[in-house]
């Protein structure tokens, strides 16, 4: 759920009937959320016994079509049950939505995008009495709110308003009841659920997603971290005219609501975002990509939530201002530690510039590769670094797919299935070697890149970005040689 929306966030009917609907109250036991899912899970594994799933998945099938069918038909039903429930799991639907962009049906990702942005809203009635709590009359009284809902998400919902004394517009994200203390035993549940409906592998990483998901939830339901998080991007971003980070307001700000300046934009994926010219897509795409650039190597912490629901697009007039993508949600951003960063940034040089030596002490450091591994497993870890660096090549390989490069060297994201051969690659290497653990901010990471990716991808962005990749490892190197000097 975003600090700051705004009502243009679809024009779809189907989003428009969503805001309409309202939840009279969000289950809070544990019980009835566990019920819930229950039910979920069972209708689930009916579809999965109708359609015969054994057979869908297995190699030999060859039924795209019916497999298809199913995957629609169980992504339609974990939207519509998910958005019911708010909270973890449909936070969940979420992430499961960005992957979805390469591996699901574009009708059953739709539908699992919807929960993204727009999903059943909460009564007004039961908003209101969070506000009371948590503001207090008086300071409501200072506030003319929207009862309607600009947007309403997993854990929370937004609300505009207008400060009574000088006409400021205001967006007020307040949070569900009970989301914070229903974390826990909604992952548990979840993880039930999910198997059932066969959309992720079970193994390490599965473990090591639910983790990282309990880790992010605690955190983005604290409310005054995503307050301190909001302030420092907008400190860092505010002479940057490509980039609009929302003002947080401290008097009506509280540990389950977050208010700040309301934003006006489009969504990114909305139809007068692909409508622009190639461009401006482009630039778009640059700023998306040079963000996460700046965050990962020279603030040393990432927003790492990166569906679509978290960027707006406030568009030039007239073609005389810029195209300013607007940054919503920080509640999932995450600080990178100094012994990370180092051997990080080490596999990044080493993969860039083709120095195996530089790759593999990198990724000794941060445990991907031990002592002794066969020069196999070695390859397979360093083809898939390489996949990561194809868009910052300077033009087609031997490896590289045709048609992704012209001749200038610019690579065609819209043309490209980079994260679909990511993840094979990345499946290769699972099953065919035993793999270490690596550091848990890999999971982010790794999330925050394909989302970026995923970005690039829908709004088909053509981009030259070796020189920028390379500007900001230089930066990086200067950096590390005037430490060691001093």
């Amino acid at each position: 759920c975003t600090s700051s929306t705004t009502d243009s966030m679809s024009s779809s009917k189907s989003s428009q009937e969503r805001l309409t609907q309202k939840l009279g109250k969000i289950k809070e036991g544990a019980l009835s959320r566990g019920f819930a899912l229950a039910k979920i899970s069972m209708a689930a594994g009916a579809q999965a016994a109708s359609y015969g799933i054994g057979n869908l998945l297995s190699s030999q099938a060859n039924k795209p079509e019916r497999l298809k069918t199913f995957l629609t038909a169980q992504m339609s039903l974990l939207a519509r049950e998910l958005g019911q429930l708010k909270g973890s799991v449909m936070k969940v639907g979420q992430m499961l939505s960005v992957l979805g962009e390469h591996l699901l049906p574009a009708e059953a990702n739709a539908l699992l995008k919807s929960l993204q942005s727009q999903s059943p809203a909460l009564e007004w009635k039961a908003v209101e009495r969070v506000l009371k709590r948590q503001l207090g009359s008086e300071k409501l009284a200072l506030l003319e709110i929207d009862p309607e809902p600009v947007a309403s998400a997993s854990l929370g919902q937004v609300h505009r308003a207008r400060h009574q004394r000088d006409g400021r517009l205001l967006a007020l994200k307040i949070q569900y009841p009970g989301v914070d203390r229903a974390i826990e035993s909604d992952l548990k549940l979840l993880r039930s659920l999910l198997s059932m409906t066969h959309l992720i592998p079970k193994g390490p990483k599965y473990d090591e997603l639910f983790y990282e998901v309990r880790e992010m939830l605690e955190q983005e339901v604290d409310y005054r971290h995503e307050f301190t998080a909001t302030r420092a991007f907008r400190q860092a971003l505010v002479d940057d005219p490509h980039y609009i980070v929302p003002e947080v307001d401290p008097e009506f700000s509280t540990d389950r609501v977050l208010t700040t300046s309301y934003e006006e934009g489009i969504a990114i994926d909305s139809p007068e975002i692909m409508a622009l010219s190639q461009e401006r897509r482009n630039a778009i795409g640059f700023a998306a990509l040079s963000l996460y650039f700046r965050e990962l190597f020279q603030l040393g912490r990432v927003q790492t939530d990166p569906h679509f629901g978290n960027y707006r697009v406030r568009l030039g007039v007239g073609g005389k201002t810029l195209d300013q993508l607007i940054l919503l949600d920080f509640g999932a951003v995450r600080e990178l530690s100094a012994q990370f960063r180092e051997p990080y940034y080490e596999l990044v040089r080493g993969s860039f510039l083709g120095d195996r030596k530089l790759l593999e002490k990198g990724a000794h450091a941060l445990g991907f590769l031990k002592k002794g591994d066969s020069p196999e497993l070695k390859n397979c870890f360093s083809e898939l670094c390489d996949l990561f660096m194809e868009p910052f090549l300077e033009g087609p390989t031997s490896k590289t797919p045709p048609g992704l490069f012209d001749r200038e060297g610019t690579y065609d994201w819209g043309q490209s299935d980079l994260p679909k051969r990511v993840i094979k690659k990345g499946a290769e290497l699972a099953l065919t070697f035993k793999l270490r653990t690596p550091p848990r901010e890999i999971v982010f990471l790794d999330r925050k890149m394909g989302g970026v990716f995923v970005f690039l991808s829908v709004l088909k962005v053509k981009l030259r970005s070796r020189e920028l990749l390379e500007e900001y490892l230089k930066n990086l190197i200067s950096i590390d040689n005037a430490m060691r000097r001093g």
